[in-house]
């Protein structure tokens, strides 16, 4: 291999295929999303197929952008085969990870796999913070850990790299040797076995086994030689006989004992001894998962020969890893992509992809500081990030620090250079940045997490927190119900069912999701004037001047006499009038043509030559509920009659669509051309079955302001109606009914979560306040309380309010600052 990459042909025969090349370029750079962007000189892009997806789709597509390199398992058009390389395969995914491994064994170096149901990602970051300043270190981006993250973090593996750090995550048996093929580990870390991803295993038994394939060929594995599962499953693969046993042991069982853990303030000292050290070390944190997982980090380096002097210097700056970048609404239309706790070169790459998926055609800024202790050459790194900056196509880069601003090959509109934090904020006016989307990326060092709070627009401390990643995982669980053909409409009405119907529509625009819908106009001319062009379907009954709708682009629904006449009394004037959507009533009687009215529609639709029609629709009942079966076969019959009758008159057949959330999943034959996706994109299933296959995506979450200290007889709130008894401590949190908070929540009915504890509520909800009882828990001023979120889901805060998960949600206030993360 070259420095770069290896050659196209020496691909081609790593992976078994055959490869239609006149020339052999060097291909650095693997690409399976479309979406991306890349450079056409030397990246591979690998048609990969799965259940909700197939890359061959989108081969024309790259073509024309200027992809000329593709591995595919299909045939391509003539004209992109005689101007491309193609390597053709079996088998992409199988194809992906053999070059991965091949590539793998270019290197003879110490590489880690880590495992394990949590922790590997925090494990992997704490060890590159810790081990930076003296190793060159390649590792897995993010949580890139799956069947395909593996493949992509080992391929960037270069030979100035001096260790490996990659993860490897399985939800099924069988994963794993294909992810050790891939890693082929040198050293182990076993994180732990717990619940995680056990849905597709027997037991946890078999599940430890299935993870502790992953060590095989290892020299060492690190782990906790007290849980059993972990220690039972090297066993039983006979990897303790292979391999050095690092465990460390708070019961004397392991390589290193744990001697004594004291919590002080917000830090942990551990002491810890073996044969060779006895010594202490300090983190920033106290809860049991930190403690753990910084107790492998110290395992694994003192294996590695550091000192305990080397350790106890370094441990104390262990930083909070953060797995997710988030994204909040800032200042003069700007939204800012907030990373500012790490940068290196991998990160920034994952970064700067997310930006560009966020941006939407939108200009880009990036706020950038020096990369700090990477382990590389700085004249290598900074040519690295130039390459990185220059393929994101930016308008503007402010940098921070004084490597940055000697770099030469920063390529963007507009670069300015600045010491310090401080002197970016007092020489930038965000309103110069007015409408960007802008990344900041920076170490620690550098503060510039004081540059997103200051551009923020909302400062109020209760959030909410949306999960995109948890979003596009729920779309594409209902999208694999589907067949091909069917498309897909996201309702993101009511403020997107109050996760924030803008960028819940950048998403969905990102996710090529066909149609969006909204409630009412007003909602549809906000998305127009903030950039989003897909189709959307206005569906509720407000009467609007046509020449809003017009000018906006956004299609009506129909749905009695009256939107009917106005609808073709605009077609017939304006030539390029919207299309409408002619709405059924089959049964849920609230809006829509009833059938006794459908010959006066068919005559009016029959002289109506210039109306056009995008659809006919209609709304299921009860499409979740099995008692009512035979309404929704009915409802089913009545569409198909109806719609039938209409496609007749007009001459062609509209989109048809009735399927909610419910009857994706229960009602196949209900599909048609079209399916509407609500709350079932909000990790709310149909049932307790399906939602356990969805992801929560959202977490409403609110900082401790006052803690104080009641006593027997003591009353709280308004008209007294919180009474205390005996000493009890009370928390005070800013989040009351003017946030969505409801007062049929209080005096004992509901709780919000503090330290994974209830903190009953007490007393009446207030406007912007609430109280609760933290008696008994380890709590303080600034501490975060949930009202709902991952662990604790906001069905349950429904049960208690008597009503349905859809209301707490949508009556969240939009003075509740909204955070977007990624997964």
């Amino acid at each position: 291999m070259s420095a770069a990459g290896h050659r196209i042909s020496a691909i081609a025969e790593a992976v078994g295929g055959h490869a239609t090349c006149a020339d052999d370029p060097v291909i650095a750079h693997l690409s399976i999303d479309s979406r991306k962007a890349f450079s056409s000189a030397d990246t591979l892009f690998i048609a990969l197929r799965g259940q909700r997806h197939d890359g061959h789709r989108y081969v024309r597509e790259l073509f024309a952008r200027g992809m000329r390199h593709f591995m595919v398992m299909d045939d391509v058009d003539a004209d992109i085969a005689k101007g491309s390389i193609i390597i053709r395969v079996a088998d992409t995914l199988d194809a992906l990870q053999r070059l991965a491994g091949w590539h793998r064994a270019h290197f003879n170096i110490p590489v880690v796999g880590i495992t394990g149901s949590n922790g590997k990602t925090v494990v992997k970051e704490w060890l590159f913070h810790l081990l930076r300043d003296s190793e060159h270190i390649v590792r897995s981006p993010g949580s890139w850990n799956s069947q395909v993250g593996v493949p992509l973090s080992v391929w960037n593996m270069r030979t100035e790299h001096t260790l490996g750090l990659f993860e490897a995550g399985i939800s099924e048996p069988g994963e794993m040797e294909h992810l050790r093929s891939v890693i082929r580990p040198t050293i182990g870390i076993f994180t732990n076995i717990g619940p995680a991803h056990g849905a597709g295993f027997t037991s946890d038994a078999k599940k430890a086994e299935e993870k502790a394939l992953l060590f095989t060929e290892a020299g060492t594995v690190v782990h906790c030689a007290d849980h059993a599962r972990v220690v039972d499953a090297l066993h039983a693969l006979g990897i303790n006989q292979r391999a050095a046993m690092r465990g460390w042991s708070r019961e004397r069982n392991g390589w290193l004992h744990v001697v004594r853990e004291e919590a002080h303030g917000a830090c942990t000292r551990i002491h810890v001894s073996n044969e060779a050290v006895d010594f202490s070390f300090e983190i920033p944190f106290t809860d049991d998962a930190s403690v753990e997982n910084a107790l492998h980090c110290v395992t694994f380096l003192l294996h590695l020969g550091r000192s305990p002097e080397w350790i106890a210097q370094r441990t104390p700056q262990l930083p909070p890893v953060s797995m997710r970048l988030e994204t909040v609404e800032g200042m003069h239309g700007i939204t800012l992509l907030n990373d500012a706790y790490s940068n290196d070169t991998a990160s920034l790459a994952i970064a700067l992809d997310q930006l560009d998926a966020l941006a939407a055609g939108r200009p880009k800024a990036v706020v950038l500081s020096d990369l700090v202790g990477s382990g590389e050459g700085i004249e290598a790194r900074y040519e690295r990030v130039g390459q990185l900056l220059q393929r994101a196509r930016l308008g503007t880069v402010l940098t921070i620090g004084p490597e940055l601003a000697q770099h030469k090959s920063i390529d963007a509109e507009h670069v300015m250079h600045f010491a310090t934090a401080d002197e970016l904020l007092d020489g930038v006016d965000p309103a110069t940045l007015a409408d960007h989307v802008v990344l900041v990326k920076g170490a620690r060092a550098f503060e510039l997490e004081r540059v997103a709070q200051r551009w923020q627009r909302q400062v109020h401390g209760t959030v909410l927190e949306v999960d995109l990643e948890a979003i596009r995982h729920n779309l594409n669980h209902y999208r694999s119900k589907l067949a091909p053909g069917v498309r897909t409409m996201a309702m993101v009405k009511a403020f997107g069912y109050g996760a924030g119907a803008l960028e819940l529509a950048r998403l969905f625009a990102h996710e090529n999701v066909n149609y969006l819908g909204v409630a009412y106009a007003d909602e549809g001319v906000d998305l127009r004037q903030n950039g989003i062009d897909l189709p959307i379907l206005v569906m509720n009954p407000e009467p609007v001047p046509f020449e809003v709708m017009h000018r906006f682009a956004l299609e009506a629904e129909v749905y009695d006499a009256r939107s009917l006449r106005e609808s073709i009394h605009a077609a017939t004037h304006v030539n390029d009038a919207p299309a409408v959507h002619i709405k059924l009533d089959t049964g849920m009687h609230r809006l829509g043509f009833v059938e006794a009215e459908l010959p006066q529609l068919l005559e009016s639709l029959r002289e109506a030559k210039r109306l056009k029609v995008a659809s006919i629709l209609s709304h299921l009942a009860a499409a979740e509920d099995p008692e009512q079966d035979g309404f929704t076969r009915a409802q089913i019959t009545a569409f198909t009659r109806m719609a039938t009758a209409i496609g007749e008159v007009l001459g062609y057949k509209p989109l048809w669509h009735v399927a909610n959330s419910a009857g994706i999943t229960r009602w196949p034959q209900a599909h048609f051309d079209m399916v509407r996706l609500g709350i079932g994109m909000h990790g709310i299933g149909m049932d307790a079955t399906e939602t356990a296959l969805l992801l929560p995506a959202a977490a409403l979450r609110t900082p401790i302001a006052q803690l104080k200290q009641l006593h027997d007889g003591d009353t709280v709130g308004y008209n007294r109606r919180g009474r205390i008894s005996g000493s009890r401590t009370l928390a005070t949190l800013p989040i009351g009914y003017a946030d969505g908070l409801s007062r049929r929540l209080g005096n004992g009915i509901g709780r919000a979560w503090i330290a994974g504890q209830p903190a009953p509520f007490i007393g009446h909800v207030c406007m912007d306040m609430c109280m609760v009882d933290v008696t008994g828990i380890a709590c303080g001023v600034g501490d975060m309380a949930s009202v709902f979120d991952r662990d604790h889901p906001v069905a349950d805060v429904a049960r208690d309010m008597g009503t349905i998960a859809y209301e707490v949600l949508t009556s969240i206030s939009q003075r509740v600052k909204r955070v977007y993360v990624r997964g």
